[in-house]
């Protein structure tokens, strides 16, 4: 009778032999098979464990590339063209010395209005008015040119007001309007309130035009046709106590004389009733040629 032990070690052997034969093959298989070598020249399995416990280094990550700026950023810091980086264009000069007319008035007047010109205006921009307006533009930080360009006009513009006629001729030099008929035949002095001027004229023919100036509203110069009935060069008046030289007298009190505070002051002031002349040696020449007796009208 066969125990279990028995039993089992039949079964077993044939089994046994199986896994030795498998074993066997494997092995021959293997003895075919090239082996890896290490660092010492010794041969290896064909499956290598590394237990040097160092784990391999990581591969190297290349850093971020910095973002590209963006177009505003960019064109912050990018260099740009600006004003300065062209020429100025200078400023349209408007007048200067040499020239004339009525626009050069109204700057002269202007510049009276703020002290920087006390004669004129004579509507000739002269010597004294380049000086008036270098030293207006050097007051404020403008080129000190002289010359009245556009920057320094609107500047001049802003500080004063619109002159009026008198102003444009305070010291003379307006047209004189058209003769009185009655001016037209003889020897007249005519006289024009309108235009403030004074002709004298020879059988229609005017020799001289001079600026004058009239007596004020509470003593006006009287109007109409009359004659010179009396000449005084050197004549002082004793009720203003005030010289009337070359006066020819026409109507009582009244006459037309030459005027140191009308050649000072022009039309800021006023005579008493006379008619006064700013200009002594173009009065002292129609004085030499006005006879007594001769015309003047006085106008409007």
């Amino acid at each position: 009778m066969r125990t279990r032990t028995d039993a089992g070690r039949a079964h077993g052997a044939p089994a046994g032999r199986a896994v030795l034969a498998g074993l066997v093959a494997l092995a021959a298989v293997c003895g075919c098979t090239a082996r890896a070598v290490d660092a010492d020249g010794e041969r290896r399995g064909p499956v290598h464990i590394d237990i040097t416990g160092t784990a391999p280094a990581a591969p190297a990550t290349p850093a971020p590339a910095a973002p590209a700026p963006s177009a505003p950023a960019a064109a912050a810091t990018a260099p740009s063209a600006t004003a300065d980086d062209k020429p100025s264009v200078p400023p349209l000069v408007l007048w200067s010395r040499g020239d004339t007319g009525r626009d050069v008035r109204e700057l002269q007047a202007r510049l009276r209005q703020v002290a920087w010109l006390f004669d004129g205006p004579t509507g000739t921009y002269d010597d004294l008015t380049e000086r008036a307006v270098r030293g207006f533009q050097g007051k404020r930080g403008l080129p000190q040119t002289g010359e009245t360009d556009t920057v320094t006009w609107q500047r001049l513009l802003g500080m004063t007001r619109e002159p009026g006629q008198w102003e444009l001729y305070l010291m003379g030099g307006q047209p004189a309007d058209a003769p009185d008929p009655r001016c037209l035949t003889g020897r007249v002095l005519c006289v024009s309130k309108s235009s403030r001027t004074l002709r004298w004229m020879i059988d229609g023919r005017t020799v001289t035009t001079l600026p004058v100036r009239f007596g004020s509203e509470y003593a006006p110069t009287r109007e109409g046709e009359f004659e010179v009935y009396w000449k005084s060069r050197h004549h002082h008046s004793t009720l203003y106590d005030a010289p009337m030289p070359y006066a020819m007298f026409f109507s009582g009190g009244q006459a037309v004389h030459y005027s140191a505070d009308f050649a000072a002051r022009g039309y800021a002031g006023a005579s008493h009733g006379c008619v006064n002349v700013r200009d002594e040696t173009a009065i002292a020449e129609v004085f030499a040629q006005v006879r007594t007796g001769d015309k003047v009208v006085v106008h409007w």
